[in-house]
């Protein structure tokens, strides 16, 4: 990886650079809802089971969309599609065109920006395995949904 690959089309990026985009905040593992009537995407605080609670990153990453039906294979989004990524999201700011923000750790330097910078899901989740998923709407965090809309699809 040299020079700002960041700034290249998402198509153009090779699997290094792909993952190194993820500033691994945890968001995109957050369970979530479609409000039908607004069309807006509603984050819980109630993480997919395999998120480790310390690193903010997926236990089974190689083998995630196996054990998980639901979980999202950004590579393969339709460009309506990255409205289900948090505002905050390297591939969703990229998607659209926009800059990175400066606490993303490739522009920090510094992997620990994320959680600095209030971004990190690091100590505000629990487990789906610890809540029953009919309590899930019940943990819904406008704080999480802002600039998550639901487009074409």
């Amino acid at each position: 990886m040299s020079g700002a690959f960041w700034e290249k089309p998402l198509s153009a990026l090779d699997d290094a650079e792909w993952e190194a985009l993820c500033d691994g905040c945890g968001r995109c593992c957050m369970q979530k809802f479609l409000d039908e009537d607004s069309g807006q995407i509603l984050y819980t605080d109630v993480a997919c089971q395999w998120l480790d609670a310390n690193a903010c990153t997926c236990r089974c990453y190689a083998t995630r969309r196996e054990r998980v039906a639901a979980c999202m294979d950004i590579r393969m989004f339709k460009p309506w599609q990255y409205a289900w990524l948090p505002e905050s999201c390297a591939y969703r700011l990229r998607h659209e065109g926009r800059p990175l923000p400066d606490w993303h750790p490739l522009l920090s330097g510094d992997r620990s920006s994320v959680k600095a910078a209030g971004v990190s899901m690091h100590g505000r989740f629990v487990s789906e395995l610890e809540v029953p998923e009919e309590q899930w709407p019940g943990r819904i965090r406008p704080e999480l949904s802002r600039g998550a809309q639901q487009t074409d699809g």
